[in-house]
């Protein structure tokens, strides 16, 4: 909308103030942006609690959105509300709140984890098995830099993950061999890219300004860069990022259909693998919660709805009295 530009401008200007990171920054925008063109171009400042509980409602029974992507859009408006127009809003009582089903993770059995990555090589089998083998979320996989390993240890460094936070997971000790072999053929690319003097990697934040060669350093380099280079969304310059989620995520996909798996699987369910098979194990909840980053524990509680015991552990009474013969 071009007669709101100056309203998006600051509103960029405003999360960026705050370090909001890039996806929430499009996100935000884009509820805007579907804000306004719901109330037919309005300025937001001649809106108010009203117009704004009605958008809401419209999203979830018109729209059929979840819960969380209503949530979404209420922070969102909340934002622009309160950080860039400068208005307190009213409670909104009135809002008809989107649905919030109860539904448990997928999870995939030891042996059809080893078939899913059985169907994958190269860079997604590496990625796969990190988000297998650690607990990391796609994003968290795809961001790690060379720095973040700590092979002697077998750990891992996950930097400012969801919520900002760093934790410490462990590296498994059967990748370390082809982690090492990959490091060394990255370490190869990276020295003839510092031949050739192309661009360094992308950076967080200001740390650019504070340290102009971090770009280039060996340590900030990404564990699995991208193929090309791009334009870095705060500063313009061409830089090099790491591997887009979408190369994984088609991988993973193809492997689930190529190993005959009949549940919907996906990059994150073996972050779910890891959690429950870590229960399995014996493993006490509080390490697992801690190793994933979860705040609160009900998170975490989940996976022991879904670990191979049965439903609550119970024992049917068909196996304790035999099933009769067919007839």
């Amino acid at each position: 909308m071009e007669r709101h530009t100056d309203l998006f401008a600051l509103t960029r200007e405003r999360m960026r103030t705050r370090h909001l990171a890039l996806r929430t920054e499009q996100a935000y925008l884009q509820w805007l942006q579907r804000y306004l063109e719901f109330h037919k171009g309005a300025h937001p400042r001649d809106l108010g609690a009203p117009e704004v509980e009605e958008f809401l409602t419209h999203l979830a029974v018109h729209r059929k959105v979840s819960a969380a992507t209503q949530s979404q859009a209420l922070q969102a408006l909340l934002f622009l509300y309160r950080h860039v127009l400068e208005i307190e809003l009213p409670w909104l009582d009135n809002v008809t709140r989107a649905a919030r089903p109860k539904r448990l993770p997928v999870v995939l059995s030891r042996p059809e984890v080893a078939a899913l990555l059985t169907q994958l090589s190269g860079t997604p089998w590496l990625v796969a098995s990190l988000l297998y083998g650690s607990g990391l979320r796609l994003t968290e996989g795809l961001r790690l830099r060379v720095k973040d390993l700590a092979l002697e240890r077998g750990e891992l460094i996950v930097r400012e993950a969801k919520g900002g936070k760093d934790r410490v997971t462990m590296l498994p000790a059967a990748l370390e061999t082809q982690v090492r072999a990959h490091l060394a053929r990255l370490r190869a690319w990276y020295e003839e890219e510092r031949r050739a003097q192309r661009p360094g990697v992308s950076l967080p934040r200001a740390l650019g300004r504070k340290f102009p060669d971090a770009a280039i350093r060996w340590g900030w380099q990404y564990l699995f860069p991208a193929a090309t280079l791009c334009r870095d969304p705060y500063s313009g310059q061409l830089v090099r990022h790491h591997l887009h989620e979408k190369v994984i995520q088609r991988a993973v996909q193809a492997a689930v259909y190529k190993s005959g798996l009949t549940q919907p699987a996906s990059c994150h369910t073996l972050r779910h693998c890891f959690a429950t098979h870590l229960l399995e194990d014996g493993y006490d909840i509080r390490t697992v919660q801690e190793l994933l980053g979860h705040s609160d524990l009900k998170t975490t509680m989940i996976y022991t709805h879904v670990m191979a015991k049965g439903a609550k552990g119970v024992r049917s009474p068909l196996d304790r009295n035999g099933a009769p013969p067919a007839r």
